[in-house]
């Protein structure tokens, strides 16, 4: 006999081996549910005061037999029957309720979270006959609701032509879904926000979150933000708001969820078990940003290191095949598990990258003592990532690194000689960009890269006064700047982007934050900074010849 799932303890064995011969009924594909189905889990659910359930598929055939409890019942791991893009799952839900109710809110979750064909409640009466069948469905469609509810049934008119609905109903996810393919053929997501700051905290950090999905590709089907006094330990939110936005997920089509928090690796277990679409958080979105834009074997590297590292504690799986136990020959004991044998793999992976990646630090060492021995001064770009550094890079020196309006365009250092009027020439050198709450992970990882600023003489801090939040982003990199030990070496606060702001504006800022404004994409704007950069070059330098 097939499995019995859910609360069976208790039963006697002539209970058990009624609950077994449901696996024996079949029902029409048209009809809900037959009539004999519907006697006989009433009659079993007022005999033992449980609420009994199956599972239909579209030939009929009962899948699943669940037991529960008087209020609920819960369905098994349905990962078998899985779920295609525009198509529903493939099962259809009939159970008990012992009370004259009908669907119950949870009902109608699991209708929507699992993509049920349809979800059946059958009311019993005082002696255990079935009384009425109250019917749900999902409903395509970006109204309010994601399933609607039919008329209540008689046991005995079951007919409701169930499987021309369903493919009526799928048929109409499929036009939908084809639509917005046509219309954005990127990955979907909704991005969530479970913040304790201001709202307006909040609403900026979001926008950096959309210009993050934009970046790696990601179309943004919604936004969600709560706001809570004391954020939840196992979920972020509340349980109830979290299937609120999975529903909304479903209604939009997205099959990612994206969170602004990083999530540790319980919250990951927690939330993923409560759905079957995609989570990742704000920091895996930099990371596989950083994945994209990586184009050298050095970039490479630190983006695979930073990953594997971020991936290590949160190495799980709801996929019972990792519990298998895989014994060596000679080894005593029953061995270690699949996923133990994983999470061995991924550190002798990483201990092989952190050991290239200190080649390469030697490298760029021997490469930073020859540039010292010819004597020139070096100065470093740095700034929040999409404020123009790049662009200033190749205004500045008639050069053609990559410049793109969007996060992290460049990774890899970049350096030019920049010869001043006076026939004084600097090493001038790009660095990756800095955002806000910048991985601990990727700062490890881009040490390599992050060292060059170690030997810098002087540091271009470039700030997209464009930007609303760009007070933020100069806190921001401060901050990353004092992290680095870097704050005691000179700064020159360079105000990018003036020619989108009025000019009284602009000179005000100039005289607040002591810095030059320019245009980079603009060389005439340059002037300025070039004579402040040469001024410093030539003070530098008799302050070595003294």
């Amino acid at each position: 006999m097939k499995k019995l799932y859910g609360n069976t303890g208790g039963l006697k064995s002539g209970q058990i081996k009624r609950l077994e011969k449901l696996y024996r009924r079949k029902s029409p594909p048209e009809n809900i549910a037959t009539l004999e189905m519907t006697r006989d889990i009433s009659r079993l659910s007022h005999e033992i005061s449980r609420q009994i359930g199956i599972l239909i598929d579209r030939l009929g055939k009962v899948a699943f037999v669940i037991v529960g409890d008087q209020q609920k019942i819960v369905l098994p791991d349905l990962s078998d029957y899985r779920i295609a893009p525009g198509r529903l799952r493939g099962l259809r839900c009939v159970h008990t309720h012992l009370k004259n109710e009908p669907l119950s809110s949870d009902d109608l979750t699991d209708l929507a979270l699992l993509s049920l064909d349809a979800m059946a409640a059958v009311t019993c009466s005082k002696d255990g006959q079935p009384e009425k069948v109250y019917v749900g469905h999902i409903l395509p469609g970006s109204s309010a609701s994601p399933y609607q509810l039919l008329e209540p049934l008689d046991p005995h008119f079951l007919d409701i032509g169930c499987l021309s609905l369903i493919q009526s109903l799928e048929g109409e996810l499929a036009r939908q879904k084809q639509s917005l393919k046509s219309d954005h053929k990127k990955e979907r997501a909704l991005l969530i926000s479970v913040s304790s700051a201001p709202k307006s905290v909040a609403e900026d950090s979001m926008s950096e979150l959309k210009e993050l999905a934009k970046t790696s590709g990601i179309h943004v089907a919604g936004t969600i933000i709560q706001q809570r006094q004391k954020i939840d330990p196992r979920f972020l939110m509340g349980r109830g708001k979290l299937q609120e936005l999975v529903i909304q997920a479903l209604q939009s089509f997205a099959s990612l969820l994206i969170f602004d928090q990083e999530l540790n690796p319980s919250q990951i277990r927690s939330i993923t078990d409560a759905t079957e679409l995609k989570v990742i958080d704000r920091t895996q979105l930099i990371l596989d940003i950083f994945a994209q834009r990586a184009q050298t074997r050095e970039g490479k590297l630190q983006v695979e290191l930073a990953q594997l590292k971020y991936l290590l504690p949160r190495l799980v799986t709801k996929n019972t095949a990792m519990s298998r136990l895989t014994g060596g020959i000679g080894g005593r004991g029953p061995g270690e598990t699949k996923l133990e044998i994983n999470r061995r793999r991924v550190r002798d992976r990483i201990t092989r990258l952190e050991k290239s990646l200190d080649s390469v630090k030697k490298q760029r060492r021997q490469q930073r003592a020859l540039r010292n021995k010819r004597g020139l001064p070096i100065i470093s770009i740095v700034g929040y990532t999409n404020a123009g550094k790049s662009t200033l890079l190749n205004t500045l020196t008639n050069s053609e690194v990559l410049a793109e309006k969007k996060l992290f365009a460049t990774l890899d250092p970049s350096s030019r000689r920049l010869r001043f009027p006076r026939d004084t020439e600097v090493i001038i050198t790009d660095t990756v960009g800095f955002i806000k709450d910048l991985p601990e992970d990727l700062k490890v990882a881009f040490r390599a890269t992050l060292e060059e600023l170690e030997s810098a003489d002087l540091l271009l801090h470039i700030i997209d006064i464009s930007n609303p939040r760009f007070e933020d982003q100069i806190e921001s990199v401060e901050k990353i700047l004092e992290e680095l030990d870097l704050e005691n070496i000179p700064v020159i606060r360079v105000l990018n982007k003036q020619d989108l702001l009025d000019k009284n504006l602009v000179a005000q800022l100039e005289k607040y934050f002591n810095g030059i404004a320019v245009s980079a994409l603009n060389p005439s704007t340059l002037i300025p900074l070039i004579e402040k950069m040469a001024q410093w070059s030539e003070d530098l330098n008799e302050v070595v010849i003294n």
